[in-house]
């Protein structure tokens, strides 16, 4: 049987190291049309062609940087966060770029520091630094984050509400 890792613990961040998070993903117009209503960012600059082609520098709808953020961290998740106790903070949020309906994104992030807990010993602190980019390479977001994650002898057991016997017939 194999586990599929979801999440690192603190003995598996060292400084340094990289993750290419995969896949990518490509925002279509719903896509963004929807993140701005659930948000409720309403800014015609994302949801209105007319003004967007007329009024603004771009000369058509950018995708909201919220929605690029979230999903540049959400691919960042099974690489990194998976098995956080929580996330920290974001030191910095930068978009560097905008990007289009049509556009692809993918991410990737660097771990900055590992530093274990001075209080509590079954758990630490990661830095990393993460960036989205679109398929034409170009740095759309960039930002910092802290990761308070476990380490692995003190992590709670992943368990499923069945056990072996299911493959038993």
């Amino acid at each position: 049987m194999y586990e599929r890792p979801f999440g690192r613990y603190l003995e598996d961040f060292t400084p340094g190291d990289r993750f290419r998070h995969w896949p990518g993903k490509t925002i279509t117009e719903y896509d963004d049309h929807l993140f701005c209503m659930i948000t409720m960012n309403h800014h015609p600059l994302h949801t209105n062609a007319l003004f967007a082609a007329e009024e603004s520098p771009q000369g058509r709808n950018v995708v909201v940087g919220n929605l690029v953020y979230s999903l540049i961290l959400g691919m960042s998740v099974p690489d990194i966060s998976g098995a956080a106790i929580a996330n920290l903070e974001v030191e910095s949020l930068i978009h560097r770029h905008p990007v289009f309906h049509g556009d692809t994104v993918y991410g990737e992030t660097r771990v900055l520091d590992v530093r274990p807990s001075e209080s509590k010993p079954d758990r630490g602190v990661v830095t990393v630094e993460t960036k989205g980019f679109n398929q034409d390479g170009k740095e759309v977001c960039y930002f910092r984050r802290k990761v308070l994650v476990w380490r692995r002898s003190s992590a709670p057991e992943r368990r499923r509400p069945y056990d072996e016997s299911v493959w038993d017939a």
